[in-house]
């Protein structure tokens, strides 16, 4: 069975029968075996980590949908319960967190840690990349979940598409930037390799989490950001410290976040669990990407109101951001084996998902 398939009739035949015959046993983790029938499912809590503060009512209110999915289905059995960034670990060592075991699982994007692997970038999402439509069709039909796995099991963990932003914006700037020259030195919070193009360009990139981005944009310790789209960015405050708002979102044309679990604790789950676990991300995957659609528009009209001046990058720093991100990924191909593998099928995936929108949409 794929890991991320459907879950099965059977999964689903869990009623009301089923659910009476649960002993009630307040059973430790440790003591729960894969091969238990429906009927001895026992009661599981977990702890999810993220890398959201609880502001972000549409990325972190979807970890709480995953949340609430996994309880319902388990009829209450199988609960897990998120926190917000810094309150168990920094949102930046979320993986972490879930690769030493001191959490079960968290919700975070895998491009955050490319310092332990640059593949991990592919995960998330790449500078002039994949959309989210297309990011989910590598996923779990070109291959890329498969090569993912493979990667994310040397780090301990198993990984869940579990979100997706959809297209973001390409950053906050207190001043225009029109050409290359204009971003020499100056300091922006911008993650994963849309960082790297950006260092590359002359950029002191910096990594924040979502919660501090906005006190330091404000009070000048960076200069520009780039973070979401306009719902999240509205929700942190951002337009009210810079009031260059740069577009189009090359870093991050389709950006997935994933569930992460701690392999051992995946393997004593209950099988049952596991498919509850896998349909709930599922969903998730698809429920994040429909409400920053439905949100994302509604709030730019907001932000132009209070004053927003909306500004595309120039073709100068397009054509340079372009050609640097095409030079990075075939240095990261060079010297890592991960880097290289997935890149050489992600690669062909994307000539051909272009090929086919160049026909049927962008015509």
């Amino acid at each position: 069975m794929k890991r991320r398939q459907a879950l099965t009739t059977a999964a689903f035949g869990l009623g009301s029968a089923v659910l009476a015959a649960c002993s009630g046993r307040e059973d430790k983790q440790s003591q729960v075996s894969p091969a238990m029938t429906s009927g001895e499912q026992p009661r599981i809590r977990w702890r999810m980590a993220t890398s959201w503060p609880e502001s972000l009512d549409t990325v972190y209110g979807s970890v709480l949908t995953f949340a609430a999915r996994v309880r319902d289905m388990s009829g209450g059995r199988f609960t897990i319960t998120p926190y917000a960034a810094g309150e168990l670990v920094p949102g930046l060592q979320v993986l972490d967190a879930v690769q030493s075991g001191s959490v079960e699982c968290g919700h975070t994007p895998s491009y955050y840690y490319i310092g332990k692997n640059p593949a991990l970038a592919f995960g998330t999402t790449l500078p002039f990349g994949l959309s989210a439509q297309q990011q989910n069709a590598w996923l779990y039909e070109g291959g890329g979940n498969e090569a993912m796995d493979r990667l994310f099991g040397e780090f301990g963990v198993l990984g869940f598409p579990a979100g997706n932003t959809g297209p973001q914006m390409g950053g906050w700037f207190k001043q225009q930037v029109e050409t290359v020259a204009d971003l020499q030195g100056l300091k922006m919070r911008i993650p994963g390799l849309g960082g790297k193009v950006m260092a590359s360009l002359g950029v002191n990139v910096q990594a924040l989490p979502g919660s501090e981005i906005f006190l330091a944009l404000e009070r000048g310790a960076i200069d520009a950001a780039e973070w979401a789209g306009p719902y999240d960015d509205e929700k942190l405050g951002l337009w009210k410290a810079a009031k260059y708002y740069y577009h189009p979102g090359v870093w991050e044309p389709g950006p997935t976040v994933h569930v992460f679990v701690n392999q051992r604790a995946w393997e004593a789950l209950p099988t049952t669990y596991q498919d509850m676990f896998r349909t709930a991300a599922s969903e998730v995957n698809l429920k994040m990407l429909a409400r920053y659609d439905q949100r994302n528009g509604d709030a730019l009209k907001r932000l132009v109101a209070a004053g927003t001046n909306l500004v595309p990058y120039s073709r100068d720093i397009l054509q340079a951001a372009e050609q640097a991100s095409l030079e990075i990924y075939e240095d990261h191909a060079a010297k890592s084996q991960d880097f290289r593998q997935i890149y050489e099928s992600w690669s062909r995936f994307r000539e051909d998902a272009y090929r086919w929108d160049r026909i049927n949409k962008l015509t």
